[in-house]
């Protein structure tokens, strides 16, 4: 009986105590990563189309097997997360000279290039025969979502692949400069504001008010109007920058606390870039006025949304000389909700030199490993799986789709590729284990 409670104590040890010890010892490493592209590697598929070498990324991956799994309506991997994955191999290559990283980026730019319609806007997805779905209403070729995430990212690519594959990047600048010629085709004539429910708003955005896919475009425009000079599109981020700035509502003491509305009277936490696209536009315009107001975003309403354990959406109405949040709805939390403000802050850092904001960035990254409303972790070191989102304080969805393991992982190498970012993290790593 003792032999047998000495072996059973053995076996917890080596399972649970050994690997917490090893990983201690790890985060005091400067070297140690939480970075793992299994998952992400597994949603990858290299092909062939036209004769030409492409890759995609497989949209869904659902608990517990974790296959590839496609949509009925829209197909089985779209432009959306190719951006998002070509964009993190990028990012990981430029900081740490990953050379298949750059491999894989190319060939997903190699299939963003090919969903370009003729109109030079983007199809987004594509059926399990490789057709393109041309149709589905989160497919077609427009001035929406994809679009805008296809320019940023080919800029981007652009910019890295001047000095590594010239020839890419030319095909690359082609695709963009016929993407830049159709946006010009939208630019507005005139710029009218609308009221909604009391508050202006601006009705010159994509879809009018939609501040959200505003951010997303200029982080596409300012670049290129930085590598092309171009007074047309400098003149139309000028004023993409105004309709953000209208979307913006509250201040240090009154709710929203400076948060800019992602369309209409709407916030919601997925995808909101604005401040940082906007003190992107303030380095390169240098221009004081948007980097204030990006900050008073990123000082009163992140911090609000920190202390109160995040939030998915709220909508706001005017209450005699007041603002008043209401339809507000904690769930569901997903990573797309988290990396935008992680994003900001490290900008916020770049731009002021204050490290504070590196360590609110560091500190809301902790949300992938278990400090949120559910106390669970999120993101998955040994494997680079990280769940689909936080349903309610006792549900996750387990499931693993290219969206949450790819923002994951953007949100973490701009945690790690940050000092003081990457220490905070690691500290609350360690002080988990130090209890556990």
């Amino acid at each position: 009986m003792k032999k047998r409670l000495f072996k059973d104590f053995c076996l917890i040890f080596l399972i649970i105590i050994l690997p917490s010890i090893n990983c201690a010892q790890d985060a005091g490493n400067k070297s140690y990563s939480l970075i793992n592209t299994s998952h992400l590697d597994f949603l990858y598929e290299d092909i062939k189309l036209n004769g030409k070498s492409m890759a995609i990324i497989h949209i869904y991956s659902n608990y517990p097997e974790y296959k590839w799994v496609g949509d009925d309506d829209e197909g089985i991997a779209c432009v959306d997360d190719a951006a998002r994955a070509a964009l993190f191999y990028l990012k990981l290559y430029e900081s740490r000279n990953n050379e298949e990283s750059l491999n894989k980026a190319k060939k997903l730019l190699n299939f963003i290039l090919h969903m370009q319609a003729d109109n030079g806007f983007f199809y987004n997805f594509i059926w399990d025969d490789l057709s393109i779905n041309t149709t589905f209403k989160t497919s077609v070729a427009q001035p929406d979502w994809w679009t805008w995430r296809a320019l940023w990212v080919l800029i981007e690519g652009y910019n890295i692949l001047q000095n590594e594959d010239l020839i890419l990047a030319n095909r690359i600048f082609a695709s963009v400069e016929k993407t830049i010629a159709a946006v010009k085709t939208n630019i507005p004539v005139k710029y009218e504001t609308k009221i909604i429910d009391g508050f202006k708003r601006p009705a010159w955005l994509p879809y009018e008010t939609a501040s959200d896919q505003t951010a997303i475009l200029l982080l596409g425009l300012l670049p290129y109007y930085k590598a092309a000079n171009d007074q047309e599109i400098l003149d139309y981020i000028n004023k993409l920058i105004e309709g953000i700035l209208l979307m913006q509502e509250g201040d240090e003491k009154t709710f929203p606390y400076g948060a800019f509305l992602s369309w209409e009277n709407l916030w919601h936490g997925w995808g909101n870039l604005q401040s940082y696209a906007l003190l992107k536009a303030s380095t390169i315009l240098n221009d004081d006025r948007i980097k204030i107001a990006a900050l008073k975003e990123i000082n009163n309403f992140y911090q609000y949304l920190y202390e109160i354990g995040f939030m998915n959406e709220f909508k706001i109405k005017r209450e005699g000389d007041n603002i008043e949040g209401y339809d507000m709805k904690m769930f569901s939390q997903i990573a797309y909700i988290i990396r935008p403000i992680i994003f900001a802050y490290i900008s916020a850092y770049e731009v002021m030199g204050d490290s504070v904001y590196a360590v609110k960035a560091g500190r809301l990254s902790t949300w992938f490993f278990g400090n949120n409303n559910a106390r669970q972790q999120m993101y998955f070191s040994e494997s680079g799986k990280c769940f689909d989102g936080i349903n309610d304080e006792d549900e996750i969805n387990k499931n693993s789709g290219a969206e949450s393991t790819i923002e994951a992982l953007l949100s973490i190498l701009a945690v790690e590729n940050n000092s003081y970012a990457k220490n905070e993290l690691l500290n609350y790593l360690n002080k988990k284990i130090e209890i556990k």
